[in-house]
């Protein structure tokens, strides 16, 4: 039975004016076009209102007094209007850096008539940043061929860009008001505002009540990359951080298994990886270099394994992808960032978005 489903659009946004425009065009182009594009203007100081404002089917909507970031400004467009909204429309949430492909919205919705609550979409990165925007495209297309091969099933609805059922949402609320959902900030809301990642935490909610996600790959889109390291490093050490206190938020349930066992997954990879450069450096230093078939193998594998999951950005990212010391240096450096996320946990560091 076919449902009429309306579907709003909300673009949080603070100081945006250089990617506003390129987001509000890719949705203009969509296949299925959405019925109302609202882009949440929070604490801006710079143009992003005027560019957004130039789009005559564009609303603006700014926030009031918000210091809690992104989720707080989602929360008070969704405060005053998702309970006005009917169970069977639907909400997508997307960054303001984030462009759509054409089929985006059309393909999730399909998905949402076949019973799915929530669609996620997959994203590869924007040109820029030079070596380090390389590593996270390279990162984004494995990521991208790993969904792939689990036809679209998905640990996290990311926030670049993920539509909503609006009843389930309105659920996620009256249960957090009951106390059945937990939350860092105790409030009833849609977003946590007290957890660093706030789309894994909403995502935790959704798979607690029972409900479907997916993020097919036929949802691709295109967001921007760190452009530094500086940025980069920042921005994964609250990824990494947020995941473990959302974890710890919700315990050990038959949802969060598999969460906590990629935990213990990464932790055992760091712990390979510095057993592997600590027998590197102790042959070199003591002169004992032999070659061992063991380490042989183990490093056949790692080039081979970065070769081929990133084959499909062209000849020669791949082969640049099996140059052992550059791909190694990436992955250390996430490794380093996940043990600094792990301290912070340990030390209940102050959280910094």
């Amino acid at each position: 039975m076919f449902v009429h489903r309306k579907l709003y659009v909300l673009i949080p946004a603070h100081n945006e004016e250089a990617q506003i425009k390129e987001t509000l065009e890719s949705l203009m182009s969509q296949t299925r076009l959405p019925d109302e594009i609202t882009v949440i203007l929070d604490n801006c100081t710079d143009n992003t209102a005027k560019v957004a404002g130039e789009f005559p089917e564009v609303k603006l909507f700014e926030t009031a007094n918000n210091k809690k970031k992104k989720a707080g400004g989602l929360n008070q467009w969704l405060d005053q209007n998702l309970f006005e909204l009917p169970d069977s429309d639907l909400i997508l949430v997307m960054d303001a850096d984030s462009t759509l492909d054409q089929n985006f919205l059309e393909n999730a919705i399909e998905k949402i008539e076949q019973g799915y609550s929530a669609c996620g979409g997959v994203f590869r990165g924007k040109p820029g940043g030079g070596i380090v925007g390389m590593f996270q495209r390279n990162e984004y297309a494995r990521y991208e061929r790993d969904i792939e091969r689990k036809d679209g099933k998905t640990l996290v609805l990311t926030g670049t860009a993920t539509v909503f059922l609006v009843g389930p949402l309105k659920e996620v609320v009256e249960k957090r008001r009951e106390g059945k959902i937990n939350c860092i900030d105790g409030e009833a809301h849609v977003y946590d505002t007290g957890a660093l990642t706030e789309d894994n935490e909403l995502t935790f909610a959704l798979l607690h009540l029972g409900h479907m996600i997916i993020a097919p790959v036929s949802c691709s889109l295109s967001t921007e990359v760190m452009p530094t390291w500086r940025q980069l490093w920042h921005q994964r050490r609250r990824w990494k951080r947020g995941a473990i206190e959302n974890n710890l938020q919700y315990g050990f349930t038959k949802v969060t298994a598999k969460y906590w066992g990629l935990q213990v997954w990464g932790f055992l990879g760091i712990i390979a990886t510095l057993i592997y450069l600590f027998t590197l450096v102790y042959a070199l230093a003591t002169n004992s270099f032999h070659l061992k078939l063991l380490w042989l193998v183990v490093t056949l594998i790692y080039v081979v394994e970065r070769c081929v999951t990133v084959s499909r950005r062209g000849p020669l990212q791949a082969l640049l992808a099996g140059t052992l010391v550059v791909e190694m240096f990436y992955d250390i450096s996430l490794q380093v960032v996940h043990l600094l996320a792990f301290s912070d946990v340990l030390r209940r560091a102050k959280k910094n978005w």
